[in-house]
């Protein structure tokens, strides 16, 4: 069997001074940006107004990060910030989680459409999920440069050493989740090519969240856990806040084979 790759790279691209770019803080640029191309497309491609879509990206971009932090703090960790609230504010130390993530740009985008009575909530987050999925590839790919989320020891020849971490062979966690939202997006893409305006309430999303936080369910059981207090239990933190987005999925998309036509946007 071949010696395990080895993965040593600085997660710093470039310092200067206090200033760092890092590769994690690209990647999550470059999924906004990404998704910002393809919501422009779907718009353009619905004849959407194109002003709507600076303040749907702003409400997008804060949702997402406010979300991801306060859940990784308040899912993970929630003894250690709630004795320290102040940091929480420290978001460039890490700390991001996507159950969180998934609550503010659920809160994000229905303070989004409050304001456009003529668009629906579900509309959009049919539409939104093309744009997430490939965002989520990308963040799990910072978060390889970053040698975190790291996956349990592994004897298969693809192991990966996380020399910043220790010298063990471990399953690369992060590029699973990359690859299965890559694979996530390209069913939803196609899909939508397909049936476009026509594609039924709630199909899109409801497939978004069965196959990705199926996924996770599934990945958990080869990553380490990131939370101390459930070590006793048979599911990690992850995996327990997945069942019941799952849940709310399979919900979605027996709504959605029942719908014959796609309901008025309103």
């Amino acid at each position: 069997m071949s010696a395990p790759f080895r993965w040593d790279i600085d997660p710093e691209l470039l310092r200067m001074g206090p200033l760092a770019v890092r590769y994690y803080g690209l990647l999550f640029a470059a999924a906004f940006i990404n998704g910002f191309y393809i919501i422009r497309w779907v718009f353009q491609r619905e004849a959407r107004p194109a002003a709507d879509l600076d303040p749907l990206f702003g409400h997008m971009f804060v949702g997402t990060l406010v979300g991801a932090r306060l859940g990784h703090c308040l899912f993970y960790d929630p003894g250690y910030y709630l004795r320290k609230p102040v940091e929480l504010l420290k978001i460039w130390e890490g700390g991001l989680a996507s159950h969180g993530a998934v609550i503010g740009i659920l809160i994000a985008l229905w303070l989004f459409v409050r304001r456009r009575p003529e668009t629906s909530y579900l509309w959009l987050l049919d539409r939104m999920v093309l744009a997430v999925a490939p965002g989520g590839a990308l963040i799990r790919l910072g978060n390889f440069f970053n040698s975190e989320i790291l996956g349990t020891p592994a004897r298969v020849p693809w192991a990966v050493v996380f020399a910043r971490y220790d010298a063990v062979p471990r399953h690369p966690a992060q590029l699973y989740e990359a690859l299965a939202y890559l694979g996530v997006f390209a069913v939803l893409m196609n899909v939508y090519r397909r049936q476009g305006a026509q594609v039924r309430p709630g199909l899109l999303l409801g497939l978004f969240l069965v196959m990705v936080f199926g996924f996770r369910i599934l990945v958990e059981f080869v990553k380490l856990r990131q939370e101390a207090f459930v070590h006793s239990l048979p599911l990690n933190m992850g995996q327990m806040l997945s069942i019941p987005v799952v849940l709310a999925g399979l919900v979605l998309l027996l709504r959605a084979r029942r719908a014959s036509v796609p309901m008025e946007d309103r």
